[in-house]
């Protein structure tokens, strides 16, 4: 049976392979500083938006240039601030009826990745009023134009700002579910150093972390292209390089920008290569546990690569060349070994845990299902795993490297 299964989901994966160049994939124009943003709000006439954020970035005062540029400028900006880090269907409709009641024409997402998949889904829910989330789950779902969105980051990590998809949990059911469709991709992204220098330790780390599992997942996986092999290995190359120092002197103002063009370069690669079981893994647990999405993937991710196994080995060695933490002359299981142990030493440097002890033994086989679920047949993996083997992943990640 899963011989037959296993066919299935190669045979999607090369089918989407071969379509990708057809699909209507765009990048989002650049702008460099919040001061830019009236001026294309002027251009479209639009005159009413709604900002999309957390609390944390409010208390942090990072709305504030955006607010001040925008009243400059003319423009009324409606606020909802209540997104969860694990944005749920009740933070996109209450921020929907806000997006209404103040006859707004575009959102500008500010934050992470929480606030702009949350704003992407009060986008999709405009497009198509009368589809729910669920019902735009998975693939292609959406192909209505969405208003106006604009992406603010003020986490490195993410990608969001680039990527067609959108992650919502639904709290009802504790289930995590993806939405990706080419109108989620924001217009236009703003990419301002100075917007990340007050992000806490801990958020720098793992949001830094969430970068890179974008560039390896993209790079290991068989749905590549020579683009997206290109971006991921940049974006390895920076992470390595600048995350320490964005973690260590936040106003280190060149740390962080390079950080910010990793999570980008990394977030283009992954939105048309697609990612692995480290994501399937990682969003089973932020849908049941409330486990935060760049922790549950720094985490997940050395023990998913441990477990492909030569299937991997090639390119996790060319990644490790890119991190600079092997050469050529290494073979490819020992330059695999050297990288996937750099990354539990650059975990550990920012004292990210090696254990989710969340997890309950009871919980692994519901966890398990919805990650094979999740990862059969779209994610183009070097492996393909049953839900049994998946099942191991959890047992490791809640015990550690010897269970």
């Amino acid at each position: 049976m899963f011989f037959v299964k296993a066919l299935y989901c190669r045979a999607f994966q090369i089918a989407m392979r071969i379509a990708l160049p057809f699909l209507p994939y765009r990048e989002p124009e650049i702008i460099g500083s919040v001061e830019g943003i009236p001026a294309v709000l002027a251009a479209k006439g639009i005159r009413r938006v709604l900002i999309v954020t957390d609390r944390g970035v409010v208390a942090n005062g990072l709305t504030k240039p955006l607010l001040g540029a925008l009243e400059s400028g003319g423009v009324f900006a409606a606020v909802y601030d209540a997104t969860q880090p694990n944005p749920t269907v009740e933070n996109v409709a209450d921020a929907l009826r806000v997006y209404r009641e103040n006859d707004c024409a575009a959102l500008i997402a500010v934050g992470g990745g929480s606030a702009m998949d949350c704003a992407k889904c009060v986008g999709a829910r405009l497009a198509h009023p009368k589809k729910s989330l669920r019902k735009m789950k998975g693939i292609l779902r959406v192909w209505r134009k969405l208003p106006l969105l604009i992406a603010v980051p003020t986490t490195a990590g993410t990608g969001s700002e680039v990527t067609l998809a959108a992650i919502v949990t639904d709290s009802a059911k504790m289930d995590k579910y993806a939405i990706m469709s080419f109108p989620l991709i924001p217009r236009y992204a703003v990419l301002d150093p100075k917007l990340t220098v007050s992000l806490p330790k801990h958020l720098t780390a793992t949001t830094g972390m969430d970068a890179l599992t974008h560039a390896v997942e993209t790079y290991i996986g068989r749905s590549t292209t020579k683009m997206t092999r290109r971006y991921a290995l940049e974006a390895t190359r920076l992470v390595f390089e600048n995350i320490r120092t964005a973690y260590t002197d936040g106003t280190d103002l060149t740390a962080r920008k390079n950080m910010l063009h990793a999570a980008y370069r990394a977030g283009e690669a992954f939105t048309q290569s697609y990612v692995g079981y480290v994501h399937a893994v990682a969003h089973s647990l932020g849908g049941h546990y409330g486990t935060p999405h760049g922790l549950a993937n720094a985490v997940t991710m050395p023990y998913v690569l441990e477990a492909y196994g030569a299937a991997a080995s090639k390119k996790l060695h060319e990644l490790g060349i890119a991190a600079g933490v092997c050469t050529e002359e290494h073979t490819h299981e020992e330059g695999a070994k050297r990288f996937i142990r750099a990354i539990r030493e650059l975990n550990a440097s920012m004292e990210i845990p090696e254990t989710i002890s969340d997890i309950r033994e009871e919980d692994i086989p519901a966890l398990a299902r919805h990650a094979e679920h999740e990862a059969n047949p779209l994610y183009p993996v070097p492996v393909l795993w049953t839900e049994e083997q998946i099942a191991v992943i959890y047992r490791r990640i809640s015990a550690g490297r010897e269970a």
